[in-house]
């Protein structure tokens, strides 16, 4: 059988990435929960009702289950992405296709919308 040395440093830079990844997944769903909230950037509130967010719109879905709704994120990232492939008649603006959000902050909005 042969044995790789492992150098110290990997085992360390492995440990505070295991250690970073909760830590990470944390701050992208506080991310997307601003984001979702701000009503100068994703404002989500305008048309849907989010538990903890005021003076919600109605246009919209309540946002809420939406793990079991939408268990493949890649599913819900496309909708935000943009709802038009999905529903040509839907009233929800395309934000990833209009440079509304960025991909990454959609997937921090995901990330947020998941937790509800």
């Amino acid at each position: 059988m042969t044995v790789f040395p492992c150098k110290p440093a990997l085992l360390v830079a492995l440990a505070l990435i295991a250690g970073a990844a909760p830590a990470r997944a944390q701050s992208n769903v506080a991310a997307g929960e601003k984001l979702a909230f701000d009503r100068g950037k994703g404002n989500c509130l305008t048309c849907h009702v989010i538990k903890g967010g005021d003076l919600p719109g109605t246009i919209g879905p309540e946002l809420k289950d939406i793990k079991a709704k939408y268990p493949d994120r890649n599913e819900l990232f496309a909708i935000i992405f943009d709802e038009t492939k999905r529903n040509p008649q839907t009233m929800m603006p395309p934000f990833g296709r209009n440079r509304i959000l960025t991909e990454q902050e959609i997937n921090a909005i995901v990330d947020f919308l998941q937790t509800l």
